[in-house]
């Protein structure tokens, strides 16, 4: 007995039972494969069904044919999101995957188009300035310059002075109290700060001043004097008694405020003492100047 197309009834058996197999062994179909089968479902609708080879032209319907070792051997996994390019190996082979058309793109050489060189732009404005180096080695000690013009005359300076230089002719004996030695030849007297009555030296420029004093003995006889500063014995001028007289002297410094007085005073009369003169020559001379004011700094 034979069925439609000659086939016995046990290949026409094991037809259905190979379909029963590929319809429920289907594998997943992504949704880039239903949207390939929606392709070709739009092609069938244009397609003529008495030359399209996938359709039955007996019966106007498509005819799947799966092969079941292709089936089998595909795993299911992920092959792809809307909108991304499927894996190779899951495109159609009867629809071949339509890849992007490249078009040749001549190249110029861009230095045949070269222009002439453009006018220079306006200077843009200057940047923050950076860190300060560090500083150099000295460089070389540049040419001397001209000579400059003569500058206006200054204040007349305002120097300060102070000097007198006073002697005495009559010789002094000591007496029962202390005596100041009077001078009675006066030399220099700048200003007149010596005072020839009192015989004492008054300041009236601040400073430093220099003093000096000299006398002549007298033969067995003591001589005992003081240079005084203000109420002070500062130094003493002393000689021994001798058989021969001999001159004697004595030098100091002293820094004067204003009104200071100095002079000098003979010992009082517990010792025989006395300084030598003849009425004729001087033989006791008392000296002091300014050496710097106090304004002066």
């Amino acid at each position: 007995m034979t069925v439609w197309g000659g086939q016995p009834p046990s290949a026409l058996c094991a037809w259905v039972v190979l379909l029963l197999l590929v319809v429920s062994g289907e594998p997943y179909r992504s949704p880039y494969d239903q949207e390939q089968d929606q392709n070709r479902d739009r092609d069938s609708e244009t397609t003529d069904p008495r030359t399209d080879p996938r359709k039955d032209p007996r019966t106007n319907t498509r005819v799947y044919h799966r092969d079941v070792s292709e089936v089998r051997g595909k795993d299911c996994r992920r092959c792809c999101d809307p909108g991304e390019q499927p894996p190779p190996h899951y495109s159609n082979p009867h629809y071949p995957q339509q890849y992007p058309q490249y078009q040749a793109v001549p190249q110029i050489n861009i230095t045949i188009l070269k222009g002439e060189k453009g006018d220079s732009g306006q200077r843009g404005p200057y940047g923050k300035s950076g860190k300060s180096g560090q500083s150099g080695p000295r460089g070389p000690n540049g040419l001397r310059g001209t000579k400059g013009s003569i500058g206006t005359p200054g204040e007349p300076c305002k120097a300060q002075y102070a000097a007198f230089s006073v002697g005495r002719k009559k010789a002094i004996h000591s007496n029962d109290y202390y005596q100041t030695l009077v001078f009675d030849t006066e030399l220099v007297n700048l200003y007149g700060h010596f005072n020839m009555f009192t015989g004492k030296f008054y300041c009236y420029v601040p400073g430093v001043y220099y003093f000096s004093l000299n006398v002549h003995t007298w033969n067995q006889k003591e001589t005992y004097v003081h240079v005084m500063h203000n109420e002070r014995e500062v130094v003493i001028l002393y000689a021994q008694p001798s058989d021969r007289s001999i001159m004697q002297s004595q030098s100091l410094m002293l820094e004067l405020e204003r009104e200071d007085q100095v002079w000098v005073r003979l010992f009082k009369g517990e010792r025989e003492n006395a300084i030598f003169s003849d009425d004729f020559d001087t033989y006791i001379t008392f000296n002091g100047h300014l050496i710097k004011p106090k304004s002066e700094g």
